[in-house]
């Protein structure tokens, strides 16, 4: 069952358009695939739940202008590379996960991981598969990070130069979006979880974002709700979720229990539809 996501609804000029497409009168741009990481961190105030990483776009931004939005981007084909050094389950196992093929898995974990290092300053990544790299902040990591923002560097590349694995079991899966066929850019955009790694710091570095900021996902919530925080459906949704968990290691085993099946939402009486099991969470905040 679909159902509207309150409180976005669809201006008329525009629920015209996405009426065109319905009707075969326009073609749908063809989504290019994405990956984005629902970073986390544990709040000041346990009672209130996971803390999440959420970068504000610029306005001018092409895609997702002036919303706040987790770290992430489309995949870059060298993140299929199979000489990307890898401890962790295995490029099959996420592509079960996931519900792709295992070439397209690798590239889309590969992309989460080199995102979040490239938006956040943030690398999932270690010497070996139990150790996680605690302070990627000095200068050399900063040109490394750059080389890799303007591909110069790939992230196999990189890993190897530095003797590291990607930590492929610091991520978790968790859902699925297709932008609707009625956007002009499109992304088929996988959602992972993570927790920021014990030593590390995030970094306002990303050239796409005018701020960042952590904050409880329930606050985050709220925000939307009030109008005083831009998100887009999808991001909105899955604070929500983040919300209903004590901590980021509550996150993480729920999401080891997830199989993605990616959803496209459409348009319904003027509003996005969503799926059905955000129905009991959108009830509970008497949002229908």
């Amino acid at each position: 069952m679909r159902i509207p996501l309150p409180p976005v609804a669809m201006p008329p000029e525009a629920a015209a358009i996405a009426q065109e497409y319905a009707d075969g009168l326009r073609t749908p741009v063809e989504p290019r695939d994405a990956a984005t990481v629902v970073l986390t961190r544990s709040g000041a105030d346990p009672t209130v739940g996971p803390e999440v990483y959420l970068l504000s776009r610029h306005r001018t931004m092409s895609f997702a202008a002036g919303m706040a939005v987790f770290p992430g981007g489309g995949v870059d084909p060298r993140d299929a590379a199979e000489s990307t050094p890898w401890a962790g389950p295995a490029p099959a196992d996420w592509a079960e996960r996931l519900g792709c093929d295992e070439s397209e898995a690798r590239a889309l974990v590969c992309a989460a991981v080199r995102e979040t290092f490239e938006e956040c300053g943030v690398l999932l990544a270690g010497a070996s598969a139990d150790e996680v790299v605690d302070d990627v902040s000095g200068d050399d990591w900063e040109a490394d990070r750059v080389a890799l923002e303007s591909r110069e560097l790939s992230l196999s590349e990189l890993l190897a130069r530095r003797g590291l694995v990607l930590r492929s079991d610091l991520l978790g899966a968790w859902a699925g979006w297709t932008t609707p066929v009625f956007e002009a850019k499109r992304y088929r955009t996988w959602f992972f979880v993570a927790a920021l790694p014990d030593g590390q710091l995030t970094r306002d570095v990303s050239s796409e974002s005018v701020s960042v900021s952590w904050m409880p996902a329930a606050e985050a919530v709220t925000a939307a709700e009030e109008g005083t925080l831009a998100l887009m459906p999808p991001t909105y949704l899955t604070c929500l979720e983040v919300a209903g968990y004590a901590s980021p290691d509550a996150l993480l085993a729920e999401a080891a229990t997830r199989r993605i099946d990616m959803f496209t939402p459409t348009l319904e009486g003027g509003q996005l539809t969503l799926m059905e099991h955000h129905r009991a969470l959108l009830q509970e905040r008497g949002r229908l």
